[in-house]
């Protein structure tokens, strides 16, 4: 193989390392937040009721989960509950707005 060709394979190589590490970067950016996904949006293995992405059948429900970029899920603005009460995200499941 010519030196030209061997430095383009390198090169592409580098490329796809650096593009692969991106991504996994941005991956590790995001966390499951339970309880801020509309019906019927929420994302993967939800909970009981639900068996994947887009199963969550009431709005805010507790065991439903969007991933959200890491560090924001305790800051997403929600509408307060019926009772008045505030609505918040949480890093783990809920037990609130579960339908019967």
């Amino acid at each position: 193989m010519s030196k030209h060709m061997t430095t383009l394979a390198v090169a592409g190589a580098f490329a796809t390392a650096l593009a692969a590490h991106g991504t996994d970067a941005r991956a590790q950016a995001k966390e499951k937040c339970f309880g801020v996904a509309l019906a019927g949006q929420n994302d993967c293995a939800a909970g009981p009721g639900t068996t994947c992405a887009g199963t969550s059948t009431v709005d805010f429900q507790g065991n439903a989960w969007k991933m959200v970029d890491a560090g924001t899920c305790l800051e997403i603005d929600l509408p307060d509950m019926a009772d008045g009460s505030p609505r918040e995200g949480a890093l783990e499941p809920l037990k609130r707005d579960i339908p019967s």
